[in-house]
């Protein structure tokens, strides 16, 4: 089986993936195609911003940086964020097209340690005339117009086929964007599935810690992340806090519905990779025919009686029922066996109101960007796809404090 590995030395994620990648394919037999091309051109390509991160938030951007370094912890791997960070790696791919295609591995290692280890500057030609020389490779080759129509042309391919992003990993059987969906790929290519961390159920230990679980059932990545929640943390000690979502993105200054800013290719790759964790979990998923929903009225449900938060979330993404409609929550409520006319009248209480709003602005404080967060003492966990950092702070671990 062939395995293509798509990259560019610039991601730190893609950084991570390369110390990965050969030994996975090696696990399973298959052959790995190196696929060096240039990040800024895909971005150009799907109108995306040339340094995204610069268009997200505050609060999205630190939890962006300290995932970057949790990954990197958890993975045991070296990694400083460059200083210059994001600096153009257009003649650091060249190099390796540039480099024969039996030593570029070798290259491409070399280059993404010099840049997310070794802080160095590689787009100084000295640099790189270093790393060039130590590999009998010649740096004037870098400007030959061959090498650079190649690094065109391949990132062209790349977009062509919906790649997005870096790493990207392209198997007979699909594509997958990210580091973190390294799990799916070896699945491909076992051909059977391969457990990603975090999906082990942990015990009841007396001394773990409570977790404060922050969704609203807007969110399909909330959906998911309340189906598996109890299993890595024991139910006693999760704090469920209903928030309306897009309050905080009003107040932090995001889009109301981040999926609609999305490139197109990266949208369709989102729909999948919802379908994808769906079956992965074995839960019912399809997307709802009422999109973005008003959630105010469940979520002030959830907030009173807490059992109604798993038939609400899977009645609106599994059985595409309309939760913002009073008489479908009733009903909802009525199959689940809980006191529908109480805590429909409820949701018109004050103080419901009021803790709405409450834990709302808790979640803001904290630096929560979006559902669904988790709270562990003081570390802020975001996104369903990682559960594997709720389990292994639950277990104990935490990362280092980064500046």
């Amino acid at each position: 089986m062939i395995l293509d590995f798509y990259y560019d030395i610039v991601c730190p994620y893609a950084y991570m993936a390369s110390t990965r990648v050969a030994d996975m394919a090696a696990r399973h037999g298959a052959e790995i195609h190196y696929k060096p091309i240039l990040l800024g051109g895909l971005f150009q390509h799907h109108n995306s911003a040339s340094i995204p991160a610069q268009t997200w938030v505050p609060a999205k951007q630190i939890l962006g940086l300290k995932d970057i370094y949790r990954s990197a912890q958890r993975l045991g791997i070296p990694m400083e964020l460059n200083a210059g960070h994001p600096r153009r790696s257009v003649k650091a791919m060249r190099l390796i097209l540039a480099t024969p295609p039996a030593k570029q591995p070798t290259v491409m290692a070399a280059l993404f340690r010099a840049y997310h280890v070794e802080q160095k500057d590689i787009t100084d030609l000295e640099i790189l005339g270093q790393i060039a020389a130590e590999h009998d490779v010649e740096i004037a080759r870098i400007e030959d117009p061959s090498i650079k129509q190649e690094l065109k042309d391949r990132t062209a391919q790349a977009a062509a086929i919906g790649v997005f992003g870096v790493p990207t990993f392209v198997t007979a059987e699909g594509q997958w964007w990210g580091a973190d969906r390294m799990h799916f790929v070896e699945s491909s290519l076992a051909g059977q599935a391969i457990q990603p961390e975090g999906s082990v159920a942990i015990a009841n230990e007396p001394q773990a810690p409570v977790v404060d679980f922050f969704h609203d059932f807007s969110s399909p990545f909330s959906y998911l992340a309340s189906t598996q929640v109890e299993r890595v943390v024991a139910p006693s000690k999760v704090r469920w806090k209903p928030i309306l979502l897009g309050a905080l993105f009003r107040n932090i200054g995001t889009p109301n519905v981040p999926l609609m800013e999305m490139s197109e290719a990266k949208r369709q790759w989102v729909f999948q990779d919802l379908l994808q964790w769906a079956k992965w979990w074995d839960v019912p998923f399809q997307w709802p025919s009422v999109f973005p929903i008003r959630t105010v009225l469940p979520l002030r449900v959830a907030l009173q009686d807490q059992r109604a938060t798993a038939p609400l979330y899977r009645a609106l993404w599994g059985e595409n029922r309309d939760i913002s409609q009073p008489e479908v929550v009733r009903e909802i409520l009525h199959d689940a066996q809980l006191d529908a006319e109480g805590l429909i009248e409820g949701t018109q209480n004050p103080d419901c109101k009021e803790r709405l709003r409450t834990n709302t602005e808790a979640a803001q404080a904290l630096g929560v960007c979006g559902v669904p967060s988790f709270q562990v003492d003081d570390h802020i966990i975001w996104g369903q796809d990682r559960l594997h950092f709720l389990k292994e702070m639950i277990d104990g671990w935490r990362p280092e404090s980064t500046s």
